[in-house]
């Protein structure tokens, strides 16, 4: 078994790449803002566990988007993510 910050002996470089990419400061701060956007929704009812529905920050957070709630909306998973990061579906 790998050690703290080490790597197993089997992983593709395309896995080391994304731990390493995940693990820089400012996505730790994206996805915990990704996860409060959930856990707001999930508290006003607009979207529940296992629903098939995604929330969406309409002007992304890592294009200097906030997560102020007039910036997110509920849209079906697959919605959001043939979106693809992209802003407004077109770049």
């Amino acid at each position: 078994m790998a050690k703290k910050g080490e790597y197993k002996k089997t992983a593709t470089a395309d896995s080391v790449r994304q731990r390493k990419y995940n693990s820089q400061p400012q996505q730790k701060k994206n996805r915990a803002a990704r996860n409060q956007a959930r856990k707001e929704a999930m508290r006003d009812g607009k979207v529940s566990k296992g629903d098939g529905k995604d929330v969406d920050h309409k002007h992304q957070l890592m294009e200097g988007g906030t997560n102020h709630k007039a910036n997110r909306r509920v849209v079906s998973r697959g919605a959001n993510r043939t979106r693809g990061g992209r802003l407004g579906g077109k770049r």
